[in-house]
């Protein structure tokens, strides 16, 4: 049996369907406390009626884009432990990206038919224990830090330092991932020599045009319910032009 088919057997859906039904019914729990407590301090019934509603739609909806990021992963890592990740604690950006990064480190490319039983210990275990520092630096540092994110900037404009900091971390990011993709298409001793796959570039850049024209219909254009799918349809759409860009090469 193969590694990847190791990764998708019924103990794997045991082991982590076990740990997303426990976080489900602390969920479950916690929703039937809420609705208690807002009864209890006078709350109408059709009020919280619409709360749970609007934050249902508010849940599903963007996590077309977290399914989408299981299934990419899917076929390196099997598809339940991505799910575990995706559902728990992980985000999409960093599962994803510390995936990509553990896996260059071990030697390897984040496929299937690459993978090792040793390099997906490598990679799981990675992925739990770098996120997990939130978790205890919340219990520390988190109300000096929420009021710090939430204090404005000197002067009244420019907005708040949380703002500015996620601002400055999108961009760095997004920098470092336009870096490798030139990387792996420019090569060469010396000079510049296109020898690489453009693809991850092209790929790049149709997502962010599609999530461009999105955020501008959703703004000029009063379209707002677009802001809950222009994560998941970017991400189609890059993968959409890969494909077209891929066949075509």
């Amino acid at each position: 049996m193969s590694v990847i088919s190791q990764l998708s057997a019924p103990t794997m859906y045991l082991i982590c369907g076990g740990i997303v039904a426990f976080v489900a019914v602390v969920c479950v729990v916690f929703a039937v406390r809420a609705w208690r407590a807002g009864k209890a301090i006078g709350m109408d019934t059709a009020v919280l009626r619409r709360v749970v509603t609007a934050s249902a739609s508010f849940s599903v909806l963007p996590a077309v884009g977290i399914l989408l990021g299981v299934i990419a992963l899917s076929g390196a890592l099997g598809i339940p432990w991505p799910w575990l990740r995706l559902s728990v604690i992980g985000a999409l950006h960093y599962e994803t990206q510390v995936a990509q990064g553990a896996a260059e480190q071990v030697g390897i490319h984040l496929s299937g038919s690459e993978m090792t039983a040793q390099a997906f210990a490598t990679i799981a275990l990675l992925m739990s224990l770098c996120i997990l520092w939130g978790m205890l630096l919340n219990l520390f540092l988190n109300k000096k830090y929420t009021a710090r994110l939430s204090r404005p900037k000197a002067g009244g404009a420019g907005g708040s330092f949380g703002d500015q900091a996620m601002t400055a971390m999108f961009i760095g990011l997004v920098s470092a991932y336009i870096g490798s993709y030139l990387g792996q298409w420019i090569s060469g001793n010396g000079r510049f020599t296109f020898s690489g796959s453009p693809v991850p570039l092209l790929t790049a850049l149709c997502a962010a045009a599609m999530m461009a024209l999105l955020t501008w219909a959703a703004e000029k254009r009063k379209l707002h319910w677009l802001e809950d799918f222009s994560l998941a349809l970017s991400m189609l759409f890059g993968m959409a032009c890969a494909v077209l860009v891929r066949q075509g090469i």
